[in-house]
C-alpha cells in the first residue's frame, strides 16, 4: 500500500459496523474496497460501531483510519444511532464525501446534507425483504430507501435488480459498481481440518451469520436427507441479532456429529477452509451481490446456490441453482456434485474462475474513486488517480 502520495479525495464511511475482521456482506465490501480507494490516493475514515470492534482492531488498517463511535445493543435502533453520531462526526470534520451504505442508515441522508455534506449512498439489496424484521422495522427500511434515493448525490447499486428498482421505482440515475472478489488462490494448509475434522472434498460449507434468510435450516435438512456417506457439514458463522433462530441451528448441529457450527471466522480461516471444500452452498432467500459466493467460485470450489436475481447475475450452469425452501432439490443437487470425479471438479472449478473476471476489485475501486472525485467537485482531468501496482487476475 503506497500512503505517500497525498490524498485526492477525503472519504467517511457509514452504515457498517466496522473494519477488519468485522463479518456481514457490507463489511466484507468495505474491507476490500476501502484499501484501495487509499492506494489510489483517497483519504478514508470508516466510523465503526464500538460494540463490535475486535480485541485487536487497530486504528489505522491498510492505510484506512477507523473510528470507533458508540452504538446502542438494540435491535432497529442500533443503525440509527450510530449514523446520527456518524453524521455529526462528519459535520464537524467535514469530509469531501460521506458514504453511506444500507438503506436503513440513508434515513440520516437529509441530516448530512442540511450540514452541507456531499453524499454517496450505496444500496446492498433490500434489506426490508430480510426474514428477521417485523412489518415496523420493513417500513422503517422501505422509507430509508426512499430517502436515500431522493437526498444524495449519487448512488451506488451493486447488482441489475437493485438498478433496476432505482430506475423504475425512483426514477433517479443510479450507477452500478458490483461487488467483487480478490486475487484468491486455494490454501494448501489444512489445520482447520483437522480441528473440526473434516476430509478434503467431503464436506459442505456454508459462510454466512446464523439468520432466517441465510436458510440454514434448509442446508441441514437437506444435507440429512442427501445421506451422503462419510460427507460433514460446516456452518461457518455467529449470530447478529437472531439468536432465537441462531439457537436453533445450534440445536441441530449438537444433535448430529456430522453438523458443526465453528462459529465466526476470520477470512483467512475461511479461505482456507472453503479451499478444500466439496461443495460451497448458498440456498438464502435475499442476498445483494453475495462476496462469499463470488469468493468460492473465484477459488474453484463446486457451488450450489438459491435462485434469486442476485445469485443469477453469476450466470452459474443451471444445475447449481435451486428454488429457495425446495429441500428435495436441494438434496438431489448435492448427492449430484458429491459424486463428480476429479476431472470434473477441474472443469467446473476452470469455468468458476473464468465468471469471476467481471468481478474485479481493483477494477470497482477506479470506477467508485471516479464516481466519488466527481461529487466531490474536482475535475477528473486535473485529480491524478495513483496506480497500485498491478494485480495478476
Amino acid at each position: 500500500m503506497n500512503n505517500k502520495h497525498p490524498a485526492n479525495v477525503s472519504i467517511m464511511a457509514l452504515g457498517l459496523r466496522g473494519i477488519p475482521n468485522v463479518p456481514g456482506g457490507v463489511e466484507a465490501h468495505a474491507s476490500a474496497l476501502y484499501p484501495r480507494l487509499r492506494a489510489l490516493g483517497a483519504n478514508v475514515t470508516v466510523m465503526g460501531r464500538s460494540r463490535y470492534r475486535p480485541t485487536d482492531a487497530p486504528a489505522v488498517w491498510r492505510g484506512v483510519t477507523i473510528k470507533w463511535i458508540p452504538a446502542p445493543n438494540l435491535t432497529g435502533a442500533e443503525a440509527l444511532v450510530h449514523t446520527f453520531l456518524g453524521v455529526l462526526y462528519a459535520a464537524v470534520h467535514r469530509p469531501d464525501v460521506l458514504h453511506i451504505h444500507a438503506v436503513g442508515p440513508w434515513l440520516l441522508a437529509p441530516l448530512a446534507k442540511l450540514f452541507a455534506l456531499k453524499v454517496v449512498v450505496t444500496h446492498h439489496g433490500q434489506d426490508y425483504l430480510r426474514e428477521k424484521w417485523g412489518a415496523p422495522a420493513r417500513a422503517i427500511l422501505r422509507l430509508g430507501e426512499r430517502v436515500g434515493m431522493r437526498f444524495a448525490d449519487e448512488r451506488i447499486v451493486i447488482s441489475h435488480s437493485i438498478l433496476e428498482l432505482a430506475q423504475a421505482k425512483y426514477h433517479c440515475k443510479a450507477t452500478l459498481i458490483p461487488n467483487g472478489v480478490g486475487v484468491l488462490q486455494p490454501v494448501a494448509t489444512k489445520s482447520l481440518l483437522d480441528k473440526y475434522a473434516v476430509t478434503p472434498n467431503r464436506y459442505v460449507i456454508q459462510v454466512s451469520r446464523l439468520v432466517p434468510e441465510k436458510r440454514q435450516l434448509d442446508l441441514i435438512a437437506a444435507f440429512t436427507n442427501a445421506r451422503l456417506s462419510g460427507w460433514k457439514l460446516l456452518l461457518v458463522g455467529g449470530a447478529q441479532g437472531s439468536e432465537r433462530y441462531a439457537n436453533l441451528v445450534r440445536k441441530q448441529c449438537a444433535s448430529n456429529d456430522a453438523i458443526i457450527n465453528t462459529g465466526f471466522l476470520r477470512p483467512s480461516e475461511v479461505q482456507e477452509l472453503v479451499s478444500h471444500a466439496g461443495i460451497f452452498a448458498l440456498p438464502s432467500s435475499h442476498e445483494g451481490l453475495p462476496i462469499c459466493l463470488l469468493e468460492a467460485m473465484k477459488l474453484g470450489t463446486p457451488v450450489l446456490a438459491s435462485d434469486i436475481p442476485a445469485n443469477r447475475e453469476m450466470e452459474l450452469d443451471e444445475a447449481s441453482y435451486f428454488p429457495v425452501g425446495d429441500i428435495q432439490t436441494l438434496s438431489r443437487r448435492l448427492r449430484e456434485l458429491a459424486a463428480t470425479t476429479p476431472g470434473e471438479r477441474e472443469i467446473i472449478a476452470k469455468r468458476l474462475r473464468e465468471a469471476c473476471v467481471r468481478y474485479n476489485w481493483d477494477a470497482i475501486a477506479k470506477s467508485t474513486m471516479q464516481l466519488m472525485i466527481r461529487v466531490a467537485g474536482r475535475s477528473s482531468r486535473g485529480v491524478h488517480i495513483h496506480e497500485p501496482r498491478p494485480q495478476p487476475h
